[in-house]
């Protein structure tokens, strides 16, 4: 977060989303958590900025070290700006066992997107056009589904790698979404 220094604040318009946010959640149980939900959920590139994380915590009193800890904490934050789509692909064991590990290595390559830290057990990758975003998660839930891939936030099961490059290719060749 800061190190002593002053807090770098969001620009004026998103400082008045962030406070009516945080006015329309005051007083509920995990208030904090539907603030950062609805924050992000209102960003064109659906991540948190660090700006936004201090400004949270300095208006709401809460501990910038929580606010962060929050959003580390769950999954469903980002902290980096994502891809206009996401394919997740699951990493679990029934995944794995059925496949997963390929479909992942043929996203990345028909994306030209390449791991940074080789065995990262969460791994999440934005193409530079910021069109996409593939990354891992332990596992959906959804085991006899194996291997399980979430496209957009749709689940897919029973997944087939040309199935798979035919959807991403889809995306990619529509420029309207």
């Amino acid at each position: 977060m800061t190190t002593g220094h002053a807090t770098a604040l969001p620009h004026p318009e998103d400082q008045d989303l962030v406070d009516r946010i945080i006015g329309d959640q005051a007083g509920r149980p995990g208030a904090l958590l539907g603030i950062l939900e609805k924050l992000q959920d209102r960003n064109p590139h659906k991540y948190l900025p660090m700006e936004t994380l201090e400004y949270v915590a300095a208006r709401t009193g809460i501990p910038q070290s929580q606010v962060y800890g929050v959003a580390t904490f769950y999954a469903l934050f980002n902290l980096d700006p994502q891809g206009t789509h996401t394919v997740a692909i699951c990493r679990g064991t029934a995944c794995h066992t059925r496949g997963s590990r390929a479909l992942l290595e043929r996203v990345k390559l028909q994306l030209g997107l390449q791991e940074t830290s080789e065995g990262a057990d969460k791994l999440t990758l934005t193409t530079p056009d910021r069109r996409f975003t593939i990354r891992t998660v332990a596992c959906f839930g959804q085991c006899a589904l194996a291997p399980v891939v979430e496209i957009d936030h749709a689940i897919r099961g029973h997944v087939k790698e040309q199935a798979l490059i035919r959807e991403v290719e889809a995306l990619r060749r529509d420029r309207s979404r």
